[in-house]
């Protein structure tokens, strides 16, 4: 048996107990404990006694100044073009839930962002015998390991999709939440936020030596889960929520299109399945892309895009000798389409690979 959300919406609001009236003897904890032998965790973490997280936050004049003197600094001209120059195509599992990590860590101590939303690649073995499979750690096994998009060509739908997914955002946010004393914080998986039991949703938190260090985790969520969205939002406070891969797609169809307008047309596409309307719901929450990286095929090449929230796009194509080697053709304001690769390959004198 699965924690149910009712159960983990119930410690996220013990945690906010003086904002919402909700009786302060029980922490964010204490109910994931109550639980443990009904819930998909990982072993072996010891239990703390936890503050609730308003009496964790503090806030004063002179580090709002900074805080807003540091963002300025962010977006710079000079500094966009540093970090965009440093953007590069991970060349492993471990090297992409890295630099994931790096840009949500960033995001959320220098630019204030506690509403977030990344697209990562994900690991199948590059033989496609075993799809969807993760490496274990070592290796052996890692050099068989490819990152691919997650598209229609994995042949096992979005389950199988699922299963790749939930053990990179694991890894993720080991890599995002902070080690005391060598102790990795818990994740529980919640399962109950795909009501269907077939739409490759899951809800992954994070229980750290520090409440404030919390993270809930979205893995593919549809347009349908955006009520959970909203609910875990409202009681996380200034914990930091996130959307991994979620399952509407970064360009516009015309159904997304016209679903982005105002009006009875609007609000028939939004019905019809449009993303506008969610897309609207997550900007009233304060959500934010800090980091991508995607992938197609151009001239019978792979491309890949990345972003951080700091930067712009940066475009890479593969070597002919090497799919996993990548080298940088370009970069773009706004999120370069197709035709844009294209054009980008031909300046670089990159032709049609015929083999």
């Amino acid at each position: 048996m699965r924690v149910s959300i009712a159960a983990i919406l119930f410690l996220l609001s013990a945690h906010e107990a003086n904002s919402f009236g909700i009786s302060k003897n029980m922490n964010y904890r204490a109910l994931h404990q109550t639980h443990n032998n009904n819930s998909n965790n990982d072993n072996n973490h010891p239990t703390n006694s936890y503050q609730p997280l308003h009496m964790l936050s503090t806030d004063d004049s002179s580090s709002a100044a900074a805080a807003i003197e540091a963002k300025e600094e962010l977006f710079t001209e000079e500094s966009i073009q540093r970090s965009t120059n440093r953007l590069s195509v991970p060349a492993s599992v471990t090297e992409m839930c890295r630099e994931a990590a790096s840009a949500m860590r960033d995001a959320y101590a220098k630019n204030g962002n506690t509403r977030q939303i990344i697209r990562v690649l994900l690991p199948r073995d590059s033989a496609n015998a075993q799809l969807g499979m993760l490496y274990e750690a070592d290796a052996s096994r890692s050099n068989d390991v490819s990152l691919v998009p997650p598209d229609e060509t994995w042949q096992g739908g979005i389950m199988q999709l699922y299963r790749a997914a939930a053990p990179t955002c694991k890894e993720i946010l080991r890599e995002f939440s902070p080690s005391e004393n060598g102790i990795p914080p818990k994740l529980v998986e919640d399962r109950s936020v795909d009501e269907s039991g077939v739409d490759g949703v899951g809800l992954w938190i994070t229980e750290n030596v520090n409440a404030k260090d919390d993270v809930s985790c979205f893995v593919q969520p549809t347009q349908e889960s955006l009520e959970f969205v909203e609910t875990i939002s409202s009681q996380a406070g200034n914990r930091l929520v996130l959307l991994m891969n979620p399952q509407w797609r970064n360009v516009d169809d015309a159904l997304d299109a016209t679903s982005k307008n105002t009006g009875f047309f609007g609000m028939l596409a939004s019905s019809l399945g449009g993303k506008g309307n969610s897309l609207r719901r997550l900007d009233e929450l304060g959500f934010e892309t800090v980091y991508t990286i995607e992938g197609y095929v151009c001239k019978n090449r792979q491309i890949r895009l990345v972003k951080r929230f700091d930067s712009d796009w940066r475009v890479f194509v593969a070597a002919d000798d090497d799919v996993n080697r990548f080298s940088p053709v370009g970069t773009s304001k706004l999120r370069p389409s197709y035709q844009d690769c294209d054009k980008m390959l031909d300046e670089a004198g990159i032709v049609l690979n015929y083999l």
